[in-house]
């Protein structure tokens, strides 16, 4: 044998050594993927046997792994070869205890504990979990069942949801689909540098949950949630301060509403509902608050539209939104909002606060009656600064009723339109305590004949009209600086 092919032989067992050193495959640690074994033990032990040598990726080959919690680990590379399903046992005591938060909860039991989850982290770096398999939340529970770190309801130990990482940074979710997520498929919280790229997910209840974080991407994923908001971000009290959220990008999603399982199987059923089905939301906890959101490129069908909800005393900023498609609008196509909920410490005494937000190259059609875009701020605390430019929005329309235009305020309510506000006397535009409003090239139509104004303005101030057309013909422009 030459020098060289020695040479070459050598570096190929180097190579395959460096593999196998850095590669820990769960079969090798006893998982059976028979469907039917408890198998997180043994991936459990394939985290630890990889941590131990310094990180690398742990390989779930195919087949069906029956699991309760999964734990991460810095520098760990969970990777699901195609084939592969991770299923959520339904077994009790097969999940972690819920961590003890130590502190008033003023957020759901969802947002407060991520231990008793399917997959979880707490505190890790370089946490990563890829590839094309799936993870079946069959036995997680849709519900929000914790109070006080005790599980109400009879469902002591199960798991609540698909993944959680809190306090974590350098994330990504890539590539996985995630089926039956619980009471979230995804949350994090207190992550930073984090990334979540081409996720499936046919859901029954929240898709994916940006809480507390910062420096986060969100791209190129599909968010079916027929019950419940597709993509969220929050700024709860679960790090016991308040933390804002920062710095995020969210592009070329769908978020649907689809019958849960007919976006996976690709039968898009619709799904009757009358709570929410998806939408892309900001809220609605929101101690921190929001600053620096850009959302472009995003088609939201059979679903809510955009709903940017400030209640708890943070502050709602620089948000800009392009590029959007709706179609088959439930609800409302936008709603921009701040209220006086105040869900945290009673000694806090900011106030609730929205500005400087853009909207920009949105259409809409077959928009609910139930409401038109709104923008409501609160007497004496107005939302400044919102600019909305070439849009189109399509109503559906046909109220014959009258409507009192006595419309509800807000105030310490959840920030609901359907549940708590009920039919809004304007069917195209409702706006109220604003200060700073730019209309351009906005175009209002309604299919059927609708017994409400278009457009109703209260207390709004330094309004600018460019190109404002109304489904009657009127055409506005260039009005400015007027009271209305």
């Amino acid at each position: 044998m030459t020098r060289k092919k020695i040479l070459s032989a050598l570096l190929l067992t180097i190579c395959a050594i460096s593999a196998h050193a850095t590669s820990f495959n769960v079969r090798d640690y006893g998982a059976q993927g028979d469907g039917k074994t408890l198998d997180s033990p043994a991936i459990n032990a394939a985290i630890e046997a990889c941590a131990a040598q310094g990180g690398g990726t742990v390989t779930i080959p195919a087949g069906n792994y029956l699991c309760g919690s999964i734990r991460m680990k810095s520098d760990i590379e969970l990777h699901l070869e195609p084939g592969s399903t991770i299923i959520a046992t339904d077994e009790r005591g097969a999940y972690d205890p819920s961590e003890e938060f130590g502190g008033p909860e003023y957020q759901d039991g969802g947002h407060t504990y991520f231990h008793n989850s399917l997959i979880w982290a707490d505190g890790e770096r370089n946490v990563s979990i890829t590839g094309r398999g799936m993870i079946d939340g069959r036995g997680l529970t849709r519900h929000d069942t914790e109070k006080a770190g005790q599980v109400q309801g009879g469902s002591i130990g199960m798991g609540d949801k698909a993944i959680a990482l809190k306090l974590c940074r350098n994330v990504l979710i890539r590539d996985i689909t995630i089926y039956r997520g619980g009471h979230f498929a995804i949350i994090i919280t207190g992550c930073d540098y984090a990334t979540i790229d081409n996720v499936l997910i046919d859901t029954n209840r929240d898709g994916i949950d940006i809480d507390c974080c910062r420096f986060t991407t969100v791209s190129n994923c599909k968010i079916n949630t027929p019950h419940d908001d597709a993509l969220v971000l929050k700024s709860s009290y679960a790090l016991k301060r308040p933390v804002i959220t920062e710095n995020i990008l969210i592009s070329n999603c769908t978020v649907t509403g689809f019958k849960l399982g007919t976006a996976l199987d690709g039968t898009y059923v619709p799904e009757e509902v009358n709570w929410v089905c998806g939408r892309i939301k900001l809220g609605t906890e929101s101690n921190g608050g929001y600053r620096n959101i850009t959302i472009t490129g995003c088609t939201c069908y059979y679903s809510s539209g955009l709903a940017f909800e400030e209640v708890d005393q943070g502050k709602m900023e620089n948000i800009v939104v392009s590029n959007i498609s709706m179609s088959h609008v439930h609800h409302y196509p936008i709603y921009i909002t701040t209220g006086c909920r105040n869900r945290g410490p009673k000694e806090r005494q900011e106030v609730s606060s929205a500005r400087d937000i853009q909207i920009n190259n949105l259409t809409a059609d077959d928009c609910d009656p139930l409401s038109g875009i709104q923008i409501t701020g609160m007497s004496g605390h107005p939302i400044e600064n919102v600019r909305l430019s070439n849009i189109q929005i399509r109503y559906r329309g046909g109220m014959k009723e009258a409507v009192s235009r006595d419309y509800p305020e807000l105030g310490t309510q959840y920030p609901e339109i359907a549940k708590f506000l009920g039919v809004c006397p304007a069917y195209g535009l409702f706006i109220r305590h604003v200060d700073g409003l730019q209309l351009s090239d906005v175009t209002l139509l309604v299919d059927s004949p609708d017994s409400r104004p278009c457009v109703i303005a209260d207390d709004v101030r330094n309004v600018r009209m460019t190109n404002v057309y109304t489904p009657d013909g009127s055409h506005i422009t260039a009005i400015k600086d007027e009271n209305h």
